[in-house]
């Protein structure tokens, strides 16, 4: 393996990179890592021309990527700040929508609905424009809990939906890409030390 090579890793809105950046650094000084910022749904595209590997979000196609499932996030319902249901811990879909509220769905949604609820006529174009809309009371957002701490304000609160689907997060790269630097970050992610053996690809 060629030193001062750099690792590039895609990494979509809501993954938290920090603490396995923090590890890379102190196992591979020599071996720069490159974050590649990019949409959920544009993620799987970037590989293997952008990037070497990818923290991205199901689905992805199993015929071209390895993927290790790393979490599931619980989804939530982002509110007004004002709202009734900031009384309840959690709630169910049907719930949240009794009261007439319309769901926005935007065209950049992460999460895989069997039966997505009923929303307005208009769909925002991105996951940020469904927030401001919540914020100007023209309805409400279920999002991976992620996402709504990355879009934060404070005039709005989020309440966890217990039977929306979920998102989950895997480590990807191409499965004819495997190398020294990808075992490295699988291991990084997967929480091994630095003396741990050394596992197989995920499937």
């Amino acid at each position: 393996m060629t030193n001062n090579q750099a690792f590039r890793l895609i990494v979509v809105p809501g993954v938290v990179i920090d603490r396995w950046a923090r590890t890379w650094a102190e196992r591979r000084p020599g071996n720069r890592l490159e974050l590649v910022p990019a949409e959920a749904a544009d993620a799987a595209g970037l590989m293997p021309g952008e990037a070497d590997a990818g923290l991205v979000r199901l689905p992805v196609d199993r015929d071209v990527f390895h993927a290790i499932p790393l979490y599931t996030e619980a989804s939530v319902v982002i509110i007004p700040r004002d709202h009734v249901l900031n009384a309840a811990e959690e709630v169910t879909l049907a719930e949240a929508g009794e009261l007439g509220d319309a769901f926005l769905r935007p065209l950049d949604d992460v999460l895989e609905w069997d039966a997505p609820p009923a929303g307005g006529l208009e769909r925002p174009a991105t996951t940020a424009e469904a927030v401001e809309w919540v914020a100007a009371g023209v309805g409400l957002l279920v999002a991976p809990q992620s996402l709504a701490r990355l879009h934060h304000r404070r005039d709005l609160k989020y309440r966890t939906v217990t039977d929306a689907p979920q998102s989950s997060v895997v480590l990807a790269w191409p499965r004819d890409a495997h190398s020294d630097l990808v075992e490295e970050m699988i291991g990084i992610v997967r929480g091994r030390t630095v003396n741990s053996t050394r596992g197989r690809p995920g499937r």
